[in-house]
């Protein structure tokens, strides 16, 4: 049976984020709740409620989090679905997606 990751164990350098070279990283801002990261990881990336929750206080207190790893086009493509997301209703200030870049 598989534990839950800590926040410790979610970072850039984990060496369980597996998968090819190109990272996607999910950048901090003022404009998404936690349960819009929550949602949008899930929906997006395929994670565990747990695991989503690990990534959205990761980026809330490193200001990034390290969502996915693999291949350039897989990368790519789950970059694509983070930034065309949308805002977050929630919050009358959020005027569109998260920030999320691709590092090598």
């Amino acid at each position: 049976m598989a534990t839950t990751p800590t926040k410790e164990e979610i970072t850039v350098e984990d060496p369980s984020i597996t998968g090819g070279p190109w990272r996607v990283v999910l950048w901090d801002d003022d404009e998404h709740t936690y349960d819009y990261v929550i949602e949008m990881l899930m929906e997006v990336c395929k994670m565990t409620m747990e695991e989503a929750f690990m990534h959205a206080v990761e980026v809330d207190t490193q200001k990034r989090t390290v969502v996915f790893a693999g291949e350039f086009e897989h990368a790519e493509h789950i970059q694509d679905l983070i930034l065309q997301y949308g805002p977050d209703h929630r919050m009358s200030n959020s005027k569109g997606s998260m920030s999320a870049t691709l590092e090598k």
